[in-house]
C-alpha cells in the first residue's frame, strides 16, 4: 500500500513538473494605461562578421586538387583570393591550412602529398600580402577524410586543402 502511495505522489510530481504555463508578457503603465514592454532587439541575421563562420559562409574554406597533384587550380586562387581579401580586413585572426589526401597511397606518401598542397595555399596568400606568421600548415594526409568511400567522388572531395580560422 505504501509503495501505492509513493508512485502516485511521484506521478503527481512528474505531471505538475512537465506542465508548461502560458508565456506572460511584461507591459508597463503610462498615465493609467497598460503599454506593452519594448521587443528584445532582434537578432542579426548571417554570421558575425570576422567570426569564422562568416568566413566559412561567405569566403569559402576550402580548395580542391587533382589527384597526386598540389598545383593550384583557377577554383582554387578564385577561393584563395577571396581568402586574401578577407584576411587583410581581419588582420588579427590566424589560420592552420589543412592539408588532407584521399585514401589512396601510403600513409607517409599522403602525409608528404598534404604538406605540399597545405603550403600551395600558404605561399599563394602570403603572395597575396598576408603575413607568413598568420599562417601555420599541417597535414593530416589521407587520415581525416571529408566523405567516406573509394570512388572518384568521394577522392575528389578529400584531396583538399582547408584554411581554418584558429
Amino acid at each position: 500500500m505504501r509503495f501505492k502511495i509513493i508512485s502516485l505522489v511521484a506521478v503527481a510530481m512528474l505531471a505538475t513538473a512537465c506542465s508548461s504555463k502560458p508565456e506572460q508578457t511584461a507591459t508597463a503603465t503610462t498615465g493609467g494605461t497598460a503599454a506593452p514592454a519594448p521587443a528584445a532587439p532582434a537578432k542579426p541575421s548571417g554570421p558575425v562578421p570576422g567570426s569564422a563562420e562568416d568566413f566559412i559562409v561567405n569566403v569559402g574554406d576550402r580548395v580542391f586538387f587533382g589527384f597526386d597533384k598540389f598545383d593550384l587550380t583557377p577554383e582554387a586562387t578564385a577561393t584563395l583570393d577571396r581568402q586574401a581579401a578577407w584576411l587583410k580586413q581581419y588582420k588579427a585572426v590566424t589560420i592552420t591550412i589543412e592539408g588532407h589526401a584521399d585514401e589512396r597511397g601510403t600513409r607517409e606518401y599522403n602525409l608528404a602529398l598534404g604538406e605540399r598542397r597545405a603550403n600551395s595555399v600558404k605561399n599563394y596568400l602570403t603572395a597575396l600580402g598576408v603575413e607568413a606568421a598568420r599562417v601555420q600548415t599541417i597535414s593530416y594526409g589521407k587520415e581525416r577524410p571529408q566523405v567516406v568511400g573509394s570512388n572518384e567522388a568521394a577522392w575528389t572531395q578529400n584531396r583538399r586543402g582547408v584554411t581554418v580560422i584558429n
